[in-house]
């Protein structure tokens, strides 16, 4: 299988950086969340053609896509059309393929509200096999009252598509940034949210950070303020399902810096690549297109 060869960085970092606060937003009924979950299962298990017929009723397509750097394929799932990706903003999701099952994924859902943010996101896709990108389509301020705010909403695509993956097994990382005034002295905030299920790569993760030069608050032995997410809807529902969550936190000044950022996707990618290649059954993850 051969997809269209793009720069994947430039191409997600190019849809959020059309997002803003006064953009649109337009949440989905059950049916349609139902529908995009679907999709998203669909070709985790290899058949993208009947995920294309699952999604095109609620004008989602699938389109696979090979980065050119690193050479690696994977499936967008996504709006048929921009402009009403534009409009009702749901998001997008990426699904590793070829090499196996999928079996974590990477989670963004505050880009540009969170700068950068979905930035580290997609550079940790990159820099592990196996992964899957759920990505927000909005500005956590967009649309009518906190709609938007796809990490304390049970209602969005978004935690459609995370209740999937938390319903498969598959461990996550949330990606969120805070002001660096808002807990001064530390660079990240590493949290299992919730939950315990994460307490390991939660140590393996602070480890790597704080070998990278890193301050690191650890939320299970010390009080990071409000940036532990502990009210986050989907580290709640993982939690529920004894399922590994990590609530990672980066301040403004890491994300912004060129260096920092690779320090901290290097240290993200360790654990990613820790869930990827763990023991277990697989089942082949590349369907023809």
């Amino acid at each position: 299988m051969t997809g269209k060869v793009v720069d994947l960085r430039k191409r997600i970092t190019a849809f959020t950086g059309r997002l803003s606060a006064d953009g649109g937003y337009r949440g989905p009924g059950l049916a349609q969340r139902r529908a995009v979950a679907d999709g998203v299962r669909l070709t985790l298990d290899g058949d993208l053609a009947a995920a294309r017929e699952r999604l095109a009723p609620v004008g989602w397509t699938v389109r696979t896509l090979r980065d050119r750097a690193g050479g690696r394929e994977f499936a967008e799932l996504a709006d048929a059309d921009s402009a009403t990706a534009r409009e009702r903003g749901w998001g997008r999701v990426y699904v590793g393929l070829g090499g196996g099952r999928a079996r974590w994924s990477v989670q963004a859902p505050h880009p540009v509200a969170d700068l950068h943010s979905e930035r580290l996101a997609v550079d940790t896709l990159l820099a592990a096999p196996r992964g899957v990108l759920v990505l927000a389509g909005a500005h956590r301020d967009a649309g009518a009252g906190d709609g938007a705010d796809v990490a304390h909403r049970e209602d969005t695509v978004f935690d459609a598509v995370c209740d999937l993956l938390a319903g498969q097994g598959m461990p996550a990382i949330q990606v969120h940034g805070f002001a660096d005034d808002s807990l001064p002295g530390e660079d990240v905030v590493v949290s299992t949210g919730r939950g315990d299920a994460a307490r390991q790569p939660a140590e393996r993760l602070a480890d790597a950070l704080d070998l990278r030069g890193l301050a690191v608050c650890r939320a299970d032995r010390e009080d990071c303020g409000d940036l532990e997410g502990r009210r986050n809807v989907q580290g709640v529902r993982a939690d529920a399902l004894h399922v590994p969550f990590l609530h990672v936190e980066f301040n403004r000044s890491v994300r912004g810096d060129d260096e920092s950022a690779e320090d901290a996707v290097g240290a993200l990618g360790e654990v990613a690549r820790s869930w990827s290649e763990a023991p277990g059954a697989d089942a082949s993850v590349a369907p023809p297109s």
